[in-house]
């Protein structure tokens, strides 16, 4: 009877220690990708950072897909918190947007879905994004009920990822525009 007792306790252990070293590969990996560039990240470079031997991130992450799936899920909850209860479209889309424009991991992860082979990455990143698109349905008042209002929601995503790269890039003010007055033009098309 001990030893039965034993085993949850051990595996318990265990699945707390892999967790802490997962969140300590993704800290690593968001450092890495700070300073080198999402797309330029490496697994070795983020071993080094995490204090792992290079083969030991494999049995985290199968790839730098995964890897990046992973960093962009994490931007997702994060994109999901920023836009609650921020009071209609335009309060979510400067939320959303000033979170967007720092978040390199996202356009890098955009890339990897194609080849992630529809793992468990690639479920976690569909996850999280199916969640970020209902906060900002519900952040916005923008209902979800129907086909066409969900196609609204995805198209002011859409925008917003869109607007976070021009004005990430520069191109945003080169073209004569500010945020704000695009985020205002996207809450008199769709705010409720």
């Amino acid at each position: 009877m001990g030893q039965v007792g034993r085993i949850p306790k051990e595996r318990r252990q265990r699945d707390v220690s892999r967790a802490a070293s997962r969140v300590a590969i993704l800290e690593a990996a968001r450092r890495v990708a700070t300073r080198d560039g999402a797309r330029d990240m490496s697994l070795r470079g983020v071993a080094a950072e995490a204090g792992f031997a290079p083969a030991a991130l494999y049995g985290y992450f199968s790839s730098k897909d995964d890897l990046l799936l992973a960093l962009a899920a994490d931007d997702l909850t994060s994109l999901a918190r920023a836009m609650r209860g921020t009071g209609g479209l335009a309060g979510a889309g400067t939320a959303a947007l000033d979170l967007l424009r720092g978040a390199e991991t996202m356009a890098a992860a955009s890339a990897a879905l194609p080849g992630a082979g529809g793992g468990d990455a690639e479920r976690l990143f569909n996850g999280r994004l199916i969640a970020a698109l209902k906060a900002l349905s519900d952040a916005s008042g923008m209902p979800s009920d129907s086909r066409e209002s969900q196609c609204d929601v995805v198209l002011v995503a859409a925008s917003l990822a869109g607007l976070a790269l021009l004005a990430r890039s520069g191109r945003l003010e080169a073209l004569g525009f500010s945020s704000d007055e695009m985020i205002a033009r996207l809450d008199a098309r769709f705010g409720a």
